[in-house]
């Protein structure tokens, strides 16, 4: 995908992890769309944008709010969507009512002449075996067709009861587990003919370098927002990790 470039700077955020019991981390986003974004002309949402998202159906006031700040921002700011394993059930009906176009799990862009590859990060986590297994089972089309025929607050209440497991497995796991693979980054890279990389899901935001096939590559790693706004700021000379504590 080749993007049209006007204003030269582009925002990458993921993990926010959006919730009604999470008021400071909505209010962050909220400025954060109304002061930082509104200078870019992308703004690359790569998955988790929600703690957890049940259906297009759920018009719940406050993802309603969320959708029409995001609307309002789309009028002067493109904005794309990558699912995350939190709101991979996000689908074309909400992305029509924020403005943002869907993209594929794994999506290849040329950004400012620079060509890379974008995702949301959990399928380089080939260690983490049992999220995998699921994965592949709730990506399925008979899974989906399963979930989203049972009534909205069931599904509520099986995605908390979720949450809740997930929470407690992950306490279980080690970081190397939790982390990406080396070899499927590596994999990933090569067969999208790029150097470049842009991610989240492990919630561990850095830049890191290596060498493979006599090449030079870079993996980027997004923040999460539990404890701050975090965003990159991706221009034609070159990106940066930035951050902003929440209000007190």
């Amino acid at each position: 995908m080749t993007l049209s470039e006007s204003a030269s700077v582009s925002y990458f955020i993921a993990d926010l992890h959006l919730a009604e019991n999470r008021p400071d981390i909505t209010a962050c986003f909220l400025s954060f769309l109304k002061h930082q974004a509104p200078e870019a002309d992308k703004l690359f949402i790569l998955g988790d944008l929600f703690e957890y998202w049940v259906g297009d159906d759920d018009d719940n006031p406050f993802v309603l709010k969320i959708a029409e700040a995001l609307k309002a921002l789309s009028n002067n700011t493109e904005i794309f969507f990558i699912q995350g394993n939190r709101d991979f059930l996000l689908g074309k009906r909400y992305a029509l009512k924020c403005g943002m176009t869907l993209l594929d799990d794994v999506e290849k862009i040329t950004l400012y002449d620079k060509e890379l590859v974008i995702l949301h990060g959990d399928t380089l986590c080939t260690r983490d075996e049992g999220y995998q297994a699921f994965r592949k089972k709730s990506r399925s089309w008979w899974w989906q067709a399963i979930v989203k025929n049972l009534p909205l607050a069931l599904r509520k209440r099986i995605a908390e009861n979720y949450r809740k497991q997930s929470a407690d497995a992950t306490a279980m796991k080690s970081q190397d587990i939790m982390d990406v693979t080396q070899e499927e980054v590596e994999t990933t890279l090569v067969n999208n003919q790029c150097q470049l990389m842009i991610h989240g899901h492990t919630h561990r935001p850095n830049v890191h370098t290596f060498k493979a096939n006599n090449k030079e590559y870079t993996r980027v790693v997004l923040g999460d927002w539990y404890e701050q706004g975090a965003w990159l700021k991706f221009t034609p000379q070159g990106f940066e990790l930035l951050s902003e504590p929440f209000q007190r």
